[in-house]
């Protein structure tokens, strides 16, 4: 093991308190494999452990990612998620695809899916805007959380503005997604989109409403004025 990941594994463990991961496991329907560790805790240990790696290469870190990613334990793929973004100034078009493979073979919870997604993929999607497209096929994944990462991958660019067409895409390929994670996903991009395009959403809502699932519609039209809402939400 290397020796950064072993210190890091030590100080995890003697962070974890029984009472937080009990906690913690109540806010997910399937099984989960944690510490028990507080967000900012996790934060911290994992920055505090960054600057003890001398070779901040790309790929060394990658590397690194990879064992955390295998453990199967939240909080290591927390620190993953984090190392992986702090190199985005390294990124090239094709870093997607390693990401795209933590997306496929670790992400088993919508807390991962949404803290690699909506940071370092979100992020290289932005620098190369080509690479929507490939979130249009993780949308017609079999896989729930491949299709809510298709989603929740353009929150941060939704609420600057950017990808409005290829948000509706997406949102008309899981629409009738029964899943209520991929549902909640999708609205969450809608509603990300509408802090910019607050028009634009609400006649996509009004135009779905009558096929879209509530949660979802539900989670598109938070941010939205309470007559927009009355509107969207009647019968």
């Amino acid at each position: 093991m290397n020796k950064i990941i072993e210190d890091l594994r030590s100080e995890l463990i003697r962070n974890a308190d029984e009472k937080t991961k009990q906690s913690g496991e109540h806010f997910f329907k399937e099984k989960v494999r944690m510490y028990g560790i507080k967000s900012a805790t996790v934060i911290r240990i994992g920055k505090t452990h960054y600057k003890e790696i001398n070779d901040k290469d790309k790929l060394n870190i990658f590397t690194l990612c990879n064992e955390l990613w295998q453990s199967g334990i939240m909080e290591e793929a927390f620190v993953a998620c984090n190392w992986s973004y702090n190199v985005n100034k390294q990124y090239v078009h094709d870093d997607f695809y390693v990401f795209e493979g933590w997306v496929n073979n670790y992400i088993s919870n919508w807390a991962t899916c949404d803290t690699l997604c909506n940071h370092t993929a979100g992020t290289i999607v932005e620098m190369y805007p080509e690479l929507v497209s490939e979130l249009k096929h993780w949308a017609k994944s079999k896989n729930r959380w491949v299709k809510r990462a298709s989603s929740v991958s353009l929150i941060i660019p939704a609420r600057g503005g950017k990808f409005l067409k290829d948000i509706f895409e997406i949102a008309d390929i899981l629409l009738y997604d029964k899943d209520d994670m991929v549902q909640k996903g999708y609205g969450w991009m809608l509603k990300a989109a509408s802090q910019a395009h607050q028009k634009e959403v609400f006649d996509y809502v009004i135009s779905k409403k009558s096929s879209m699932p509530r949660t979802s519609l539900r989670y598109a039209i938070e941010k939205m004025p309470f007559e927009l809402k009355a509107m969207a939400m009647a019968k």
